[in-house]
């Protein structure tokens, strides 16, 4: 792992930069680097450029686009205080073309402009074409094989990215002789099959599961079988509706073959949901080598393999909580995470879940932050009391109707309706040990928030600044190997594994009115998800245990880590009339799709779905918020369903205003991309040229 990690991403700096240059327009082929093309037309060239590929998927969550494209203006997420993206998320006039910049109205200048996916695509594109082209120049076939497999992998996995984004795209499949400024757009249609020919032959090279460059980070044959798939179920899906009547019952066919064979290569799933994401503890640990894991960024602690911006995911789901804190909690390396309160999550994400017998709501969100400063020795508060606590509670519980919750430093701000600090625990949490348990009464707490008050959901007002910034972020890119507060974050970035899998297999065969079938593979997700006997419900972990191997981890900085990481949740404050138990759940449907859960039947009403199709469509939906929350591609799986306007409608209220049929459901073209487009006669287009080739609506 650690071969492809550090040879692969420094290929990229050393090599890459002579195919095109990331941060230009693709349309600019100009050399960049000391390094001439010739080297790529060589066998060792070749083989280089192959290992370098590994470098460009880095790219999607090296700042912050790899949230702005993939996670905002949807149900999950929604934009808290910080304003950086807010266009990405509202729809408003901001939103388009050109980008926002700070003269324009953007927040800062971080804001993501619709060209960065473009040009960064169409930079790895490039370089698989070389390779493509080239391949006859390697002599040994299995290593011909090999590269051919990777380029053609990417370049579909590139262009499945382009499609999905922005429908029909400029297919380059041979390389660029100069500077060329003539292009014609693909359809949708034409696009989706390079798309699917690309993954089919990367799919047919690849032998088997064999780790060429390092097992886990290495792609294979069941990496390309699961793209192949959710390329295959693109085109049949919603989206594609006016053209792909003659495709979708083979391709759905094909897609549960593509999935079955990566299901049956690489399975099965990784038994404790917790050791995907919580249980990472420092670099290269052995849960970044998970089978279940088919696909990921590597990162590592090599300084000279950073790149341009290395790896930032930690810094985008957390809430404010340096700020709204008081002082109690500070950031420091010891916190997994950055407060930069990017993603908050929705109503309905919190909703989605069965609080009382899914596992991976608490194995998910972090809901208990220690206090890691004495700010007034009059508060009552020493370190490692704790100093944030947020109650997941649920619509139907009116235990908390009378409580004042909010966020303070000199009163109490988890008050009875007297005014009488109340018990944060309720006496029922349990230590790490299982069984046992620790009751805390009378515990003040300087900052605490909970979701529903008498039937309303309330969790939005704590700390409006105007937006909130005091909500439960979730803990899948926490990383406590950092070596300074805003360092570079040192685990891989999964962007595909079999817990998806399952549910494309299953969403095929919904679509395909095999509705037994999908329900057994939606049952082997839920039955992973579900508690196991004897689990301490209350225990709570992340990757800023990483700290604890963490150089910097002596004197201050240790007690500090501490006093933060309290390794508990509030499961039993957010179900306050649950007796403790360690007993097993049972998440497993019984009917699909008439009789759903509660939780479910609650999302379906509101959407407006009737038919058994819509209820099975969107069951699993709400079944990849549970499994995937915040896995980097929730846009494009509800645009390709054709949900995207109706869920973000119903359940983002920052979007909802603003979002537009016939225009969301496809990002702007960039409009740096068309002005520099010419004629084939060299003349400017014209404005209904570009318009031409402009989405609709934008």
């Amino acid at each position: 792992m650690n071969t492809i990690k550090n040879i692969g991403i420094g290929l990229l700096i050393m090599l890459g930069l002579s195919i095109s240059s990331c941060s230009k327009d693709f349309l600019d082929e100009e050399q960049n680097s000391q390094y001439s093309t010739d080297y790529f037309e060589t066998s060792e060239g070749l083989q280089a450029l192959t290992v370098s590929l590994y470098g460009n998927i880095r790219w999607h969550f090296g700042f912050e686009w790899s949230y702005a494209n993939t996670l905002y203006g949807t149900d999950e997420f929604t934009n808290a205080n910080d304003l950086t993206n807010e266009m990405w998320n509202t729809y408003d006039n901001r939103f388009g073309p050109i980008g926002a910049t700070a003269a324009t109205g953007a927040a800062n200048g971080n804001a993501t402009n619709p060209a960065a996916l473009w040009d960064e695509m169409y930079y790895g594109i490039a370089s698989c074409n070389t390779i493509i082209a080239n391949a006859a120049k390697i002599d040994d076939i299995a290593i011909r094989n090999r590269c051919l497999a990777h380029a053609y992998f990417l370049r579909g996995y590139n262009y499945y990215r382009l499609t999905a984004q922005y429908g029909g795209v400029v297919l380059q499949t041979v390389p660029a002789t100069g500077v060329v400024r003539n292009f014609t757009r693909a359809t949708e249609e034409q696009c989706w099959e390079q798309v699917i020919s690309d993954l089919r032959n990367s799919y047919n090279l690849f032998a088997g599961e064999v780790f060429t460059y390092g097992k886990g980070i290495t792609w294979t044959k069941a990496t390309a079988a699961h793209f192949l798939a959710k390329a295959l179920l693109f085109r049949a899906s919603e989206r594609n509706d006016k053209w792909n009547s003659a495709y979708k019952a083979k391709d759905l066919d094909e897609a549960i073959q593509a999935c079955s064979y990566a299901i049956s290569a690489r399975g099965p799933l990784t038994n404790n949901y917790s050791d995907l994401y919580a249980n990472w503890t420092g670099i290269d640990c052995p849960n970044e080598q998970l089978s279940e894991i088919l696909m990921a960024a590597g990162h590592n602690g090599d300084a000279a393999t950073v790149g341009r911006f290395g790896n930032r995911t930690y810094s985008y789901f957390a809430p404010q909580f340096s700020s709204f804190s008081g002082g109690w909690v500070k950031r420091g390396v010891w916190i997994g995470s950055m407060d930069f309160q990017r993603c908050r999550p929705t109503e309905y994400a919190y909703a989605v879940y069965d609080h009382v017998n899914d596992a991976r709501m608490w194995k998910t969100f972090r809901t208990v932050y220690g206090a890691n400063t004495v700010v007034t020795a009059n508060a009552g508060v020493k370190i490692g009391d704790p100093g944030i606590v947020m109650i997941l509670n649920t619509k139907d519980d009116n235990t908390y109707n009378s409580a004042k919750f909010g966020a303070s430093v000199q009163a109490p701000t988890w008050t009875d309706a007297n005014g009488r600090l109340a018990e944060w625990t309720t006496g029922k949490r349990q230590t790490a040990t299982a069984g046992t348990l620790a009751a805390v009464k009378g515990q003040y707490v300087p900052n605490s928030s909970v979701l529903y008050q008498n039937g309303t959901y309330v969790a939005p007002t704590f700390k409006n600044q105007p937006i909130c910034n005091f909500f439960a972020g979730i803990n899948k890119t926490e990383d406590g190997s950092r070596n300074a507060e805003r360092g570079d974050a040192h685990r891989d970035v999964i962007m595909a594994r079999l817990g998806e899998t399952y549910l494309i297999r299953a969403e095929c065969y919904a679509r395909l009115q095999q509705y037994g079938n999908a329900m057994q593979d939606i049952n082997v997700i839920r039955a992973r998800a579900q508690w196991k006997s004897g689990e301490n419900r209350s225990y709570y972990n992340d990757g800023s245990q990483a700290f604890k191997a963490n150089a910097l981890n002596t004197g201050t900085a240790a007690t500090n880590f501490a006093a933060s990481n309290l390794d508990m949740n509030t499961y039993y404050l957010s179900n306050p009339t649950l007796a403790v138990t360690t007993a097993a759940s049972d998440l497993r449907l019984t009917s699909f799709p008439a009789n759903l859960p509660a939780e479910d039947e609650a999302i379906i009403a509101k959407v407006g779905a009737g038919s058994d199709y819509e209820r099975a469509l969107n069951f699993i939906l709400n079944e990849y918020t549970r499994e995937l929350l915040g896995e980097w591609q929730r846009w494009e799986t509800l645009s390709r369903t054709g949900m995207l306007i109706k869920r973000a409608k119903a359940f983002n209220a920052e979007a909802a205003p603003n979002i537009t049929v016939n225009k969301h459901e496809l990002r702007p073209i960039p409009q740096s991309f068309i002005d520099g487009l010419l004629n084939d006669d060299g003349s400017n287009l014209s404005d209904a040229q570009k318009k031409e080739w402009q989405n609709p609506g934008y």
